[in-house]
C-alpha cells in the first residue's frame, strides 16, 4: 500500500499544480497581446512609409516591369501575413505547450497506477491457481485487494477529471484532443480494474463466510 500512497501523493501534487496551471492557461496574457499589437502596428507603419517613398510612375514602367513589381509585392504581402499570423497565435501556442506538458504528466501517472495493479490478480483466490517461485508475493486478503483496486480506479478517475480542467476554459483543438486521450486512457484502465473487482465480489458472494483461502500450492521448476 505504501507505494500506491506515494503515487496518490504525486497525483495530489499534480492536481494542485493543475489548478494554477489551468487558471493561467485560461487567463488572457495582456502584456503579450499588447507587445504583439505594437510590433504589428510598427511593421505596418514602416511598410506604408516605405511604399510612400517609392517613386513609381505607371507612365514610365512597361508591362514586364509591372508584373515583376506586382509579383514582388505579393510575395512581401504573403511573408508579412505569415509573420502577423505567427505573432497573433503566439499566445495560443505558448498556452498549448504548457497544457500539453501537464497532460503528459497525468498520462504518465495513469500508467504508473496501472503498473501497480497489474500484479493484483483476483485469480489467487481460485482453488485451481498454482503459484511458481517467480510469482509475486500476494499477502492481501480479498477485502484488502478489493479496496486496493478500488483506490486505483478512483485515482484513475481523478486523473481524468484533472485533465478536463485544461479544456474547461481553453477551447484549443490540440488540447481538447489530448484531454480526450487522457480520459479515454483512464476510462479503459479503470474498466480493467473493475473487471477484477467484479470477480472478487462474485467470489465473495459464493463464499460469504470465508475471508481468506489457503495459499495455493507452490511448484518448483522441473
Amino acid at each position: 500500500m505504501s507505494s500506491l500512497s506515494m503515487v496518490c501523493g504525486e497525483l495530489h501534487l499534480i492536481a494542485n499544480e493543475s489548478k494554477a496551471r489551468s487558471e493561467w492557461v485560461s487567463r488572457p496574457n495582456y502584456i503579450l497581446r499588447a507587445s504583439v499589437a505594437v510590433i504589428i502596428l510598427l511593421s505596418i507603419i514602416v511598410l506604408l512609409y516605405s511604399i510612400s517613398m517609392m517613386d513609381i510612375s505607371l507612365k514610365t514602367i512597361d508591362a514586364g516591369e509591372l508584373v515583376q513589381v506586382m509579383d514582388a509585392g505579393l510575395n512581401d504581402l504573403v511573408l508579412i501575413g505569415a509573420a502577423i499570423f505567427f505573432l497573433i497565435t503566439m499566445e495560443t501556442r505558448i498556452k498549448r505547450t504548457r497544457a500539453i506538458s501537464a497532460l503528459h504528466e497525468l498520462r504518465a501517472v495513469a500508467h504508473v497506477i496501472d503498473m501497480h495493479q497489474l500484479t493484483k490478480d483476483p485469480s489467487q483466490w481460485l482453488n485451481q491457481m498454482v503459484l511458481t517461485p517467480s510469482s509475486p508475493r500476494r499477502e492481501m486478503s480479498a477485502y484488502e485487494l478489493t479496496r486496493y483496486l478500488d483506490y486505483c480506479s478512483e485515482m484513475l478517475s481523478l486523473a481524468g477529471k484533472v485533465a478536463a480542467l485544461y479544456a474547461q476554459n481553453f477551447p484549443d483543438a490540440v488540447v481538447l484532443a489530448a484531454v480526450n486521450e487522457v480520459e479515454t486512457l483512464t476510462t479503459g484502465l479503470s474498466r480493467k480494474i473493475w473487471q477484477k473487482i467484479m470477480i472478487l465480489n462474485k467470489l465473495d458472494a459464493d463464499t460469504p463466510h470465508s475471508t481468506n483461502k489457503p495459499d495455493a500450492p507452490v511448484i518448483s521448476p522441473g
